[in-house]
């Protein structure tokens, strides 16, 4: 008989994602091809075809797949996995239709907490399909919108890391302290029927109970127990039946199929994890692991594979009581009435018969202490005086009738229906060997009566450990995750000092990882450290010596130190690890720009914005190598292409500003430089530029203004302390500049212009003889200067003979 359609599909999904789970993306790919041509018309077949294309990199087959079926019906994983294709070929504006066209099937859904290494959430969440639009939104430069879904994403989930750093990336000032919380989605996601995270995959391995189904078993035991399983030579066809969630109680009438069932339910309970108190279990019975190991062990060495069902022995079932008595006096005491009516249920409805198959109307025998011994209490102590030998036997010291009414709940809580009732005891032996002599029957018409009965509600139990231990881990993580946000907000703003402080708090094992380093190195750079910042960059790249991501600002590093050794040796190692990074084009470019070649450093510049037309960073720099060939047509174009790339990139607008003053446009050059310093307040270098602009305007004041400012930003600067003190004394305060040059003269002792105008200050303060000496420095350290020092040195021994003659 050929196999049904729906059989095929099925096996050929199964196929698709046991390669996918492999990571086997070829064979992924042939039997996606194989679905979706069996199940053309279905759109989960679409979705699985463009997903094993996407994983292989073939972005535009994926494209034109998941387009197709998103035109037939709206299927959320295809939508999303066209919308992604869309943010990577560069078609926004229908990632954007398409996504918005299914906000219904994702709109405030959240499948936080059922990821684990065996369970998956079916379809992506609100949190995800918001990050995701506000990454298409960004890329279609509406920066309104991708604000409005980023902000979203991280308020339906806060640990959507990237779309935190889209928001500081765009300049948007948001609050650590507002995002990174747990918010009700995620407790509730906590709270929920399946719990989250580790207990999933140890719930998965274990066995689950048809019967029932909401009962939550520690996790722990369910590995020891299921590899002790003593009945899996006994199942039988329709066991199997059973294991696969059909209940025994709907089953044949048929002694033989009802024996097979029962022994299925006690197989279930074998597999089952440790056992648990519930409303419906007597209350006689404390459920420890050794009584339960116990009785499996027994079984699996007395039943007989060839029979339906093997006597229970009431040896075992007594071992160990004695030392459980008081943990089961106390259940008793505990639990009370509410235990006692419902073990009643289990054992009395389920296993209680007449001859003639109907229930036994129950009657209290337990409480009653002249109560004539049953007819099943004296077969089971005939049976355990046989099995005397065993060294369990031993702990027989009270009567054979309560010790059995304690043990019988174990197998009449396999037994039970969802029935409740309020009989106790039995008039029928709970062993079934009378059932099977006589060929008794069930009566399934009392059968479902019972069925029909409501159970009983739930007892409310105390949150589970494991709950509250899940709880504080995330509660952990996500202080974690704010100190990480913290610090790279600070640094997106621009506050280098305020970085620093919050990335030195992190625990110690985060600091030494690629992702700290690099973020610590680029802090310093910001602060203009390029000593301090190259040690983290040569850590990061000993820790991790094929990562690309940010070594741009390393090669930049270098060439400000002026290290041409090791800024050719970085070059050559990223040229050789990826030919195709821009990162390595932008390090070759530097590399090239230090030895003066910069018609070759503009060739890696223009190879590394091909690689990435989005590149800010590698058009800045090609801006900056045509204004060292005055080239400032050329150079304006490649910082507009910048800003275009990137509008935060405050490097370009620092270029222009440069490109403007050279030429002697002072406002256009003062309007850029204002432009860069609102995204950059904190960079000394872009302050003192403007205090250039304005000292050029003869703004004197103004420019000291900004010179003050950016000495404050920047101490131990050399070149913003020589311009303050520069303008100190074109404004003849005196003592102001000498303590300036002071200063200055200890962090840059062999600069020749320091020298230069110690010399002038000198002058000015008529100390000639340490004018000649300072003039006389500058004049050794800088000879290509020798004409304007000796017109200095001149115009001394003239103002000293004007001097002399005043005198006298």
């Amino acid at each position: 008989m050929a196999p049904s359609s729906a059989a095929v599909t099925a096996q050929l999904k199964q196929l698709v994602h046991y390669h996918l789970d492999h990571h086997s993306y070829d064979n992924a790919l042939f039997f996606s091809e194989r679905l979706y041509a069996h199940d053309h018309r279905s759109a989960e077949s679409a979705y699985l075809f463009a997903l094993c294309h996407f994983r292989l990199g073939d972005y535009r087959s994926a494209y034109e797949i998941s387009k197709a079926a998103n035109y037939r019906v709206v299927h959320l994983n295809c939508a999303y996995i066209f919308a992604q294709t869309c943010l990577l070929i560069e078609r926004y504006k229908d990632g954007i239709t398409v996504l918005e066209k299914s906000k219904s099937l994702w709109f405030h859904k959240s499948s936080f907490g059922k990821h684990t290494a065996t369970a998956r959430a079916p379809t992506p969440d609100s949190a995800s399909v918001s990050c995701l639009l506000g990454k298409l939104y960004k890329a279609h430069d509406d920066k309104k919108r991708a604000i409005q879904h980023f902000e979203e994403a991280v308020k339906a989930n806060p640990f959507m890391w990237d779309a935190f750093i889209a928001l500081c990336d765009m300049g948007v000032n948001v609050r650590t302290q507002n995002i990174f919380k747990l918010n009700d989605a995620l407790i509730d996601g906590l709270n929920s029927d399946q719990p989250p995270g580790i207990l999933v995959e140890q719930k998965d391995n274990g066995a689950i109970n048809p019967i029932d189904p909401l009962t939550k078993k520690p996790p722990i035991r369910s590995a020891g127990l299921d590899t002790i399983d003593p009945f899996d030579s006994q199942r039988s066809g329709t066991s199997n039946e059973v294991l696969l969630g059909n209940n025994f109680l709907n089953a044949g009438s048929g002694e033989n199929d009802f024996y097979s069932k029962i022994h299925a339910a006690r197989s279930r309970m074998a597999a089952a994890p440790e056992p648990v108190h519930e409303p419906m279990e007597s209350p006689t019975v404390t459920n420890t692991d050794l009584p339960f190991s116990r009785l499996r062990t027994r079984n699996a060495q007395l039943a007989d594979p060839g029979l339906p069902e093997a006597a229970p022995k009431a040896g075992y079932r007594l071992a160990g009581k004695r030392s459980q008595k008081a943990q089961d006096e106390h259940s008793s005491e505990l639990h009370g009435p509410v235990l006692r009516a419902s073990g009643a249920v289990a054992s009395g409805i389920e296993r209680k018969r007449t001859v003639s198959g109907h229930p036994v109307q129950p009657r209290l025998q337990s409480e009653e202490p002249g109560a004539p011994q049953r007819r099943s209490d004296r077969i089971n102590k005939v049976r355990a005086a046989k099995a005397k030998a065993n060294s369990v036997a031993t702990t027989m010291a009270t009567a054979p009738t309560r010790e059995l009414k304690k043990a019988r709940p174990q197998i009449s809580r396999i037994m039970r229906p969802n029935s409740s009732g309020t009989g106790v005891g039995r008039a029928v032996s709970g062993n079934r060997k009378p059932l099977e002599e006589n060929g008794m029957d069930i009566d399934h018409a009392e059968m479902s009566r019972i069925k029909e009965v409501p159970p009983q509600p739930p007892v409310i139990k105390p949150a589970e450990p494991d709950m509250v231990k899940i709880e504080e881990a995330l509660r952990c993580l996500v202080e974690l995750l704010k100190k990480f946000g913290s610090g790279y907000l600070a640094l997106s703003q621009y506050r280098s000092a305020d970085a620093l402080a919050v990335f030195a708090s992190l625990p110690r094992v985060h600091q030494n990882t690629a992702w700290w380093l690099a973020q610590v190195g680029r802090a310093y750079y910001e602060q203009a450290s390029y000593a301090e910042a190259e040690k983290y960059f040569k850590n990061l790249r000993t820790l991790a010596p094929t990562r690309l991501e940010d070594m741009e600002v390393y090669s930049t590093i270098l060439w400000f130190l002026k290290k041409e050794t090791e800024l050719s040796f970085l070059a050559h190692e990223l040229v050789d690890s990826s030919w195709h990074s821009p990162q390595a084009w932008c390090a070759l470019g530097n590399a090239w720009s230090l030895t003066g070649d910069h018609e070759q450093s503009l060739r890696c510049f223009k190879r590394a914005t091909q690689l990435n037309p989005k590149f800010a960073y590698a058009y800045t720099l090609q801006g900056h190598e045509h204004v060292a060939n005055e080239e400032y047509e050329k150079a304006l174009t490649a910082y507009r292409l910048a800003i275009s790339a990137d509008r935060r990139h405050y490097g370009a607008y620092y270029g222009i500003g440069r490109v403007y003053e050279k030429l002697g446009n002072f406002d256009k050059a003062y309007t850029h430089f204002h432009s860069a310093s609102i995204i950059n307040p904190t960079n000394a270098v872009l302050i003192c530029c403007i205090g250039n602009v304005l000292e050029k305007q003869r703004q004197t004041v103004q420019a000291l203004a900004y010179f003050t400012k950016a000495t404050e930003l920047a101490p131990n600067a050399p070149q913003t302390r020589y311009k303050k003190a520069r303008t100190l004394l074109a404004m003849n305060q005196l003592d102001a500049a000498q303590q300036e040059l002071e200063i200055l003269k200890t962090l840059a002792p062999d600069e020749a212009t320091v020298h230069f105008l110690l010399g002038k200050l000198y002058k000015s303060l008529n100390d000639k003889g340490s004018s000649v000496r300072h003039f006389t420095i500058a004049l050794n350290l800088d000879p290509k200067a020798s004409q304007q020092i000796k017109e200095a040195i001149e115009s001394l021994e003239d103002d000293d003979s004007f001097d002399d003659s005043m005198m006298t």
